[in-house]
């Protein structure tokens, strides 16, 4: 939000109107949408929203005073999630021997710091010790800054074998509303009309030696050494805006792990010199697809997760992407319009996600290549066109098993079985997550401030 007033959201309405955010004295309203035509019609009121939480960073904090913690993995490990974990039988299935032995070069560390009002806020680091001497390298930090002029939270990241998020410490309510404002973002993309910067950084990355996903891929020959992995550099780069996560305690961990875990999504996918079909821009002015390499690769990506797998061979769950464009249920990647860092921290942006009356609700704000200043809302129901949002139950009451599955993967150390990928009796409590949550992808920094938390009135 520009000011602590809260304001009226509107969406892009059919044939190219652009949206405005009108100022309001009283609560922010929340839109509900035609589940039927989301991405086009605009939407009704539906709730009005009390402010629970806010965070502003207003009294300085950092991770200094907390110290690092190695985290050895394994069932005790209060990391621990399911067998996509860094140490996960998949991963076992996967490499074998192998893995293992490159898993074995290196320690993980950890550390959590508790922020906000009562600790509702929690920043979540990790970090690899590559030589084992207890000293964690390229460690990621958390600190207050001013930002043309306005106190953030800084989330600094100088080496892709690490991570750091910000989260909610405890569940999310059963309705909410939570946002946040991106002051600065230094996560990839194109700077000042190329992948290659002025500093000598490639797509937001150190140029300094070599930078892959070691140890942790879907697949290929593990006994590659370090340097013989994919090269992250020239592969991607990103930041996650806002997400909502399923499973408790949501940190930093391997992509493939993150990947099998949201429920929606806005991130940054930021493809080094990308010229394939794999991912798309929405031009909502004109209403249809471009190629990305006409972009400057900052786009946002609003996904809605759902429950068939998008690669058989490999876990991740499938996108749904609605946009000015239309509807994707699989193929390329939408971002439904760009970010423009040059205009940062004189302008920001702020996400939004909402689920209430039976849905969630995607949301975006700020100036835009295509469409200027704009407010983007997508929502779904949380079934859909026979489509789920993935593990969108936060109860065992929510859900009847008719989406469960197996999901089978074989390798060079065997098979691994994910029986009961969505079983009757579960629950997936919702929690938030801003940052980067890969511990094998992904560098660079980024200014948030104003998180707030909202449920219905």
């Amino acid at each position: 939000m520009q000011t602590d007033q809260l304001k009226k959201r509107t969406s892009i309405a059919k044939r190219g109107a652009i949206a405005v955010i009108a100022p309001l004295t009283a609560l922010l309203t929340a839109m509900a949408v035609s589940p039927a035509e989301a991405e086009v019609n605009p939407p009704q009121p539906s709730a009005n929203w009390q402010l629970v939480q806010s965070e502003s960073f207003n009294t300085a904090v950092s991770d200094a005073g907390v110290a690092w913690a190695r985290d050895a993995g394994g069932n005790s490990s209060r990391y621990h999630v399911d067998g996509y974990d860094e140490d996960g039988a998949y991963f076992d299935a996967m490499g074998g021997s192998a893995f293992r032995k490159h898993l074995g070069t290196f320690w993980q560390y950890r550390k959590a710091v508790p922020l906000g009002n009562g600790g509702w806020l929690t920043a979540e680091l990790a970090a690899r010790d590559n030589n084992r001497d207890g000293k964690p390298d390229g460690a990621p930090s958390i600190r207050t800054e001013s930002v043309a002029g306005n106190p953030s939270l800084l989330l600094s990241e100088p080496d892709h074998r690490a991570g750091v998020v910000l989260r909610s410490t405890n569940p999310l309510p059963a309705a909410y509303r939570v946002e946040v404002r991106l002051r600065t973002v230094e996560f990839g993309g194109k700077r000042g009309g190329s992948w290659d910067y002025a500093d000598s950084r490639v797509n937001g990355y150190s140029s300094s030696g070599c930078k892959t996903n070691f140890p942790w891929a879907p697949s290929g020959d593990f006994n590659r050494s370090y340097c013989n992995w994919t090269n992250v550099r020239t592969d991607s780069n990103g930041f996650y805006f806002l997400g909502i996560m399923d499973y408790p305690r949501p940190a930093p961990h391997n992509n493939i792990f993150i990947h099998t875990h949201r429920k929606v999504a806005m991130d940054g996918y930021n493809r080094y010199k990308y010229t394939g079909t794999g991912s798309i821009y929405c031009n909502g002015v004109s209403k249809a697809y471009e190629a990305y390499s006409n972009g400057t690769g900052n786009g946002v990506n609003s996904i809605f997760n759902t429950a068939t797998r998008r690669y058989s061979s490999q876990p991740g769950t499938e996108y749904l992407m609605e946009s000015e464009c239309g509807r994707r249920t699989s193929g390329a990647i939408v971002s439904q319009d760009e970010l423009r860092p040059e205009l940062m921290p004189t302008e920001s942006y702020t996400f939004a996600i909402e689920r209430i009356n039976g849905g969630y609700t995607l949301e975006m704000s700020g100036n835009f290549r295509y469409l200027g200043h704009a407010t983007l809302r997508y929502h779904r129901s949380f079934v859909q066109d026979g489509l789920p949002i993935w593990h969108y139950n936060q109860t065992a009451a929510e859900y009847d098993g008719s989406f469960n599955s197996t999901w089978t993967y074989s390798g060079s150390g065997g098979t691994y079985t994910h029986s009961n990928t969505w079983p009757a009796g579960s629950g997936y409590p919702d929690y938030f997550l801003i940052g980067d949550p890969h511990l094998n992808y992904y560098e660079g920094k980024a200014h948030i401030d104003d998180v707030k938390l909202y449920i219905p009135q």
